[in-house]
C-alpha cells in the first residue's frame, strides 16, 4: 500500500486465528463451562445413574477432574465387580466431548475396552452432542457393559496399549454395526491402520 509521495507503508496484519470462531471472550466460554458442570455435578450427586456414585474427593481440588466410582450390574457378567470412570472437560464442554476412560485397579474385561482403560464408543467422539451429559455417558457405558457377552480383550489391545497416545480421543475410530463396536482403527500420528 502506498502512503504520501510514494512510500510503501507496512500493512499491519492480523494474528491468524486457528479453530471456530467464537462470538464470546474466552471468559465467557470457561464461565460457561463451569456453570454446566456445576449443574451436571449437582445432577450426578442428587440423581446417579444405577451403581454409580461421584467420587466426592476427586472434585474437591477442580471441577474439571472427575472420578466415578462404578459397580457391576446385578445379572451381568461384571455383578459385583467394582470399576472407576475417569472424566476429564476442556475448557470447551460441553461443545468438546470429556475425555472418558476406565482407570484404578480394576479394568473390565471387554471387547471395547482396552487394558489401559480407553473406551471405544461413539458418544464419546463422533457422536458426540452438547445435549449429552456426564449421566448419558455413564448410563451408555453401564449398557455396553451388561449387553456384553463374553469378557474379552479387542483383537488388538497389546498392539493398541504400546502406541497409543495417553488421550484416547486422540485416536481415531471408525464404527461399524453400532454404537461402540470397532472394524478399523487408525492410531493417529503412527500412520498405521489395523484391521480386524
Amino acid at each position: 500500500m502506498l502512503g504520501p509521495r510514494g512510500v510503501t507503508r507496512a500493512r499491519r496484519l492480523r494474528p491468524l486465528r486457528l479453530g471456530p470462531r467464537w462470538p464470546w471472550g474466552d471468559g465467557f466460554i470457561m464461565a460457561s463451562m463451569q456453570k454446566r458442570l456445576q449443574k451436571e455435578l449437582l445432577a450426578l450427586q442428587n440423581d446417579p445413574p444405577p451403581g454409580m456414585t461421584l467420587n466426592e474427593k476427586s472434585v474437591q481440588n477442580s471441577i474439571t477432574q472427575w472420578i466415578v466410582d462404578m459397580e457391576g450390574a446385578p445379572g451381568t457378567l461384571y455383578e459385583g465387580e467394582k470399576f472407576q470412570l475417569l472424566f476429564k472437560f476442556s475448557s470447551r464442554y460441553p461443545f468438546d466431548s470429556p475425555q472418558v476412560m476406565f482407570t484404578g485397579e480394576n479394568i473390565p474385561i471387554h471387547p471395547h475396552v482396552y487394558s489401559n482403560g480407553h473406551i471405544c464408543l461413539s458418544i464419546l467422539t463422533e457422536d458426540w452432542s452438547p445435549a449429552l451429559s456426564v449421566q448419558s455417558v455413564c448410563l451408555s457405558i453401564i449398557s455396553m457393559l451388561s449387553s456384553c457377552k463374553e469378557k474379552r480383550r479387542p483383537p488388538d489391545n497389546s498392539f493398541y496399549v504400546r502406541t497409543c497416545n495417553k488421550n484416547p480421543k486422540k485416536t481415531k475410530w471408525w464404527y461399524h454395526g453400532g454404537p461402540g463396536s470397532v472394524v478399523t482403527q487408525l492410531i493417529v500420528g503412527c500412520a498405521l491402520l489395523i484391521k480386524h
